[in-house]
């Protein structure tokens, strides 16, 4: 048994306020394989405590000295990148190659991301004789989620070191080696004791107080829009900013000119990554009425290829969702769509065949599905595919935008003019055109439901600064 039981606090591990533990499951096998302790106010008292005091000299320091500590940071995050996905296969059930080259790939791509930000971000400009500023906003409480944990982790811990900031971080207890594994990175490379901090625990404990504490200045939240409302309100009392990003249900619009056979098998592809698992995922696959028979035939050879399986087995592409808990609300959300009259075609309800335990879930796709089915509405956060047909291209826009998240869309066409017109039109934070990947630099976030503010690169630094205007600072021409 893993077992972790301190917290990183003012540079050092120390015990809890009062000990509470908890066992972390390994989805693949429904065992617990460690255990963490769980937080309390009292633990988030002591990190904000050590924070608020680190703030002082950190916020004074150089570009170069930022840019200095977050290039000792990637240097020993790769000396332990195969430990964190090691630990994220785990604990989340990420297969090997996704766990390795993505999952933990990604927590490089962000700091990468920060430092070329840092490097180029003006941090003071004139306008007339006043000279404004962007500073710190201070000390920052950020939670993060289990379904990318490295990557979220990452795109709020670097760019607020490049900003000045000091903070402290509340991982998801579901999947908590891999931030204690950063924590380690951190420490060996240096950051000053009390700029970064962790505590273990969940939302309602280590969440809301970090959401609610007098002398956090500013909250960044990934996660559910349900607990995102939470943290807002939480927040509130003491009017700090709060950055959400949250759910989507992202619309994958494939016009009637575009490569079927090819963006359709993608689009499922897509939609099973990470055993659906993530925020923008395309699950909605909007396509002409005409030919709503050829994408169901190829979404469903897509997910009949799809190889389900343990993290660890070689060639495997998609492993269990995170918990018994995700593995009921999915399956009652793919009976939802049999029982409203979406057509199956691929998947359903139970386990792989060759699976007897795990929280594995068929690859499903559903079409002849209607925008104002369960399936279309809500976010499933599984391996699930709905397939809705459209009339002419203003219908597709329409049923694209008929939701309450904003996260991401995509638009497939042979006719790039006009995939850019219908990116236009449609209200979400990011839209891919025909299957471009995400750029590491260019703002990642939502409209509506989806969030608020914006991560990934100078943008995502941003949302770690104040703005102050200095009068007078230059003497006015007499």
């Amino acid at each position: 048994m893993l077992e972790k039981l301190d917290f990183y606090i003012d540079g050092n591990w120390v015990a809890p306020v009062t000990p509470r533990t908890l066992d972390v499951i390994n989805p693949a096998t429904e065992e617990a394989y460690g255990r963490i302790s769980i937080g309390s106010a009292a633990d988030v008292d002591k990190a904000v405590a050590a924070a608020v005091r680190a703030f002082a000299s950190y916020s004074q320091t150089s570009r170069e000295e930022r840019l200095e500590l977050l290039q000792d940071i990637l240097a020993v995050y790769e000396k332990r990148h195969d430990d964190i996905a090691e630990a994220i296969m785990d604990e989340m059930g990420a297969p090997w190659d996704l766990a390795k080259h993505a999952q933990a790939a990604s927590g490089p791509q962000h700091i990468k991301a920060a430092i070329r930000a840092l490097k180029n971000f003006s941090f003071a400009e004139k306008i007339g004789t006043t000279l404004v500023v962007k500073e710190p906003i201070g000390v920052c409480g950020l939670i993060t989620p289990w379904n990318w944990p490295i990557n979220q982790i990452a795109v709020k811990v670097a760019p607020a070191l490049a900003a000045g900031c000091t903070m402290v971080l509340k991982p998801s207890e579901i999947a908590p080696f891999d931030a204690i594994i950063f924590a380690e990175v951190l420490h060996e490379a240096g950051v000053p004791a009390g700029v970064f901090n962790l505590i273990n625990g969940d939302g309602p404990g280590v969440g809301t107080a970090l959401s609610q504490h007098p002398d956090i200045a500013m909250v960044s939240f990934t996660g559910s829009t349900r607990a995102g409302v939470l943290v807002a309100q939480n927040a509130a009392p003491s009017v700090k900013r709060v950055a959400q990003e949250l759910g989507g249900k992202s619309a994958n619009i494939m016009l009637d000119d575009a490569d079927f056979e090819k963006e359709v098998a993608e689009g499922a592809a897509g939609c099973f990554d990470n055993t659906g698992q993530s925020c923008d995922a395309p699950t909605r696959m909007l396509v002409p009425r005409e030919k709503m028979e050829l994408a169901a035939e190829i979404a469903a050879k897509a997910a009949a290829e799809t190889k389900v399986g343990m993290p660890r087995d070689a060639g495997v592409q998609m492993g269990p969702v995170v918990s018994e808990v995700q593995w009921q609300k999915i399956q009652e959300l793919i009976q939802k769509g049999i029982d409203e009259g979406a057509t199956l075609v691929a998947g359903g309800t139970g386990r792989p065949a060759h699976l007897d335990k795990g929280y594995f879930v068929k690859p499903t796709v559903f079409t002849n599905v209607s925008n104002d089915m369960t399936i279309a509405r809500e976010e499933i956060f599984g391996p699930v595919l709905s397939i809705i047909p459209y009339d002419n291209e203003d219908d597709a826009i329409r049923i694209a935008n008929d939701t309450p998240y904003g996260l991401s869309g995509y638009v497939s066409s042979s006719n790039l003019e006009r995939a850019r017109k219908v990116a236009a039109r449609m209200r979400t934070g990011m839209v891919h055109i025909n299957g471009a990947s995400l750029d590491s630099m260019a703002p990642f976030g939502g409209f509506k439901q989806s969030g608020n503010g914006r991560e990934w690169g100078a943008h995502g630094m941003e949302e770690f600064l104040e703005t102050k205007s200095i009068y007078g600072y230059e003497e006015r021409s007499k």
